[in-house]
């Protein structure tokens, strides 16, 4: 099993072979996430290798559970993109292969699994999301989401215990309301209390149910809110979508990416790896809003596009992340509590 692209023969070697298998199998990718539209594109013309996506709005939840069903099947993911703590878990199950792209070196240690299983490719902001046409003041804090004028507005991107942009805005509410990285049991309580005031909807937030005036409020990811608001002027539709960093409750988090141990195109999914962290495949992301995880070492080297990068919003601070075993017991929590704290959640 090749660990870097040397062991393959080097980068050509490593084409030729991705070519031969022609396919590369992805789950859960939709087109407005992250760029993912423009990434598959790009890499479909320069490798003529046809790139599938079974179930684009999947979980990251989704992702891992079709490693395990399909692992001798054929059909099963070749590269998974998936939140924080669903790679670490993927990894201590044993689905992921070590692989070590060309700029393994330069991703932040804190950024990467020193085996290679898994390493962060993008990341983002928790914000709050509105549409300034259909809420009068839009909310820039979690406390603001508590007030009476937001009933039946307020909505997460999924459910926290399958998808980890709602499992990240559960930790950035905690963060919010005096909990912490090793408590996010407050983030829970908060939107239970917002389930019990009739603020908080039990609908998953898109741009659909956001055009529809469904979730008018939704907590999720700056690249996301940003790239909708992009998205909707574009076609002109009737959103003024406004989006807020909370100074309140600050989290920043990167996805993933990991390639299946049992992949079944294993020279596409390496390859498909060297591309989404190549400077063209983090430039891409960087044109959505999501920030590359290489984009300290671009920017030294002189390989970051910096118009794209001056559009990204500022931020206060040096993000901090949550140690492997603080996600872990978060993610237990939220599994254990979720549903019960928040009827219909």
């Amino acid at each position: 099993m090749a660990t870097s692209a040397a062991d393959t023969g080097g980068m050509a070697a490593l084409t030729a072979a991705a070519k031969k298998e022609g396919a590369l199998n992805t789950i859960a990718l939709p087109s407005n996430w992250a760029n993912y539209g423009a990434l598959i594109d790009g890499f479909e013309k320069k490798y003529g290798i046809k790139v599938t996506v079974e179930n684009p709005e999947g979980t990251s939840q989704d992702e891992i559970n079709a490693l395990k069903e399909h692992r001798t099947d054929g059909t099963a993911p070749d590269v998974i993109d998936v939140g924080g703590s669903f790679a670490q878990s993927a990894a201590r199950e044993g689905l992921l292969a070590p692989y070590k792209v060309a700029a393994f070196d330069q991703i932040p240690e804190e950024q990467k699994d020193p085996k290679a299983r898994w390493y962060n490719n993008y990341g983002g902001y928790i914000s709050i999301g509105c549409d300034a046409k259909r809420v009068k003041t839009c909310p820039s804090t979690f406390a603001d989401l508590r007030r009476p004028e937001y009933k039946g507005k307020v909505a997460l991107n999924g459910d926290p215990t399958k998808s980890g942009s709602a499992f990240a805005g559960v930790y950035a509410a905690a963060l919010a309301n005096g909990g912490s990285f090793d408590n996010i049991q407050p983030g829970i309580d908060f939107f239970a209390e917002l389930s019990r005031n009739g603020n908080f909807v039990p609908v998953e937030s898109s741009p659909a149910t956001i055009a529809t005036g469904e979730t008018p409020i939704s907590i999720d990811w700056d690249f996301l809110n940003l790239g909708y608001a992009d998205d909707f002027r574009k076609r002109g539709a009737d959103v003024d979508w406004r989006t807020a960093i909370p100074f309140d409750g600050s989290f920043a988090e990167y996805y993933a990416n990991g390639v299946n141990k049992d992949a079944p195109h294993p020279a596409a999914a390496r390859l498909w790896q060297e591309y989404v962290f190549s400077p063209e495949g983090q430039n891409i992301r960087l044109g959505a809003f999501a920030r590359p995880v290489l984009m300290d070492a671009m920017e030294e080297d002189g390989t970051l596009d910096k118009a794209a990068a001056e559009k990204l919003p500022t931020v206060e601070g040096t993000p901090t992340f949550p140690t492997e075993e603080q996600t872990e017991k978060a993610r237990e929590t939220v599994n254990r509590n979720w549903a019960e704290a928040v009827s219909g959640g």
